[in-house]
């Protein structure tokens, strides 16, 4: 029986030097190494932040815009009510009827922690078959200004 001889002994894949024998600089820019990461980031920002905000009152998915702190929901009038009682519990944020009329229906939210330039109540209102919402928002001099 012939003996084949034994083949060398592979390269290590780890480099066993200490780190601090290595003298060269890194040949990558700073920008550069970093570039890859940034991409990531700036584009999870607009995921990160989708859900719509009005003075700090969330809005629906789709909402689009119709006025100043006017806002049609893309959804009917019972599944935007159940959304807002997802985000905003009745036992946290009051909800009172407003209007319930064959054309007309309507419920405010109210914000028990409202500040200046936050929203104070939201008016979620059906009429001619479309569901809209308007976000009342705190006036600079407080509720108080307001009469309340």
């Amino acid at each position: 029986m012939a003996l084949t001889p034994a083949a060398p002994p592979p390269a290590p894949f780890v480099d066993f030097r200490a780190w601090r024998s290595y003298r060269e600089t890194l040949t990558v820019k700073p920008f550069a190494r970093y570039k890859a990461a940034l991409a990531a980031l700036v584009l999870a920002l607009p995921s990160a932040g989708r859900d719509d905000r009005v003075a700090g009152a969330i809005l629906p998915d789709g909402a689009r815009w119709v006025a100043e702190n006017r806002y049609r929901a893309n959804r009917t009038y019972e599944e935007t009510l159940k959304f807002y009682k997802s985000v905003y519990p009745p036992a946290k944020y009051p909800t009172k009827t407003i209007a319930n009329l064959p054309g007309v229906r309507a419920v405010h939210i109210e914000n028990p922690e409202a500040r200046v330039g936050s929203w104070d109540g939201l008016n979620v209102y059906e009429a001619h078959g479309e569901t809209r919402v308007f976000v009342l928002v705190t006036p600079v001099g407080g509720k108080k200004a307001l009469g309340r």
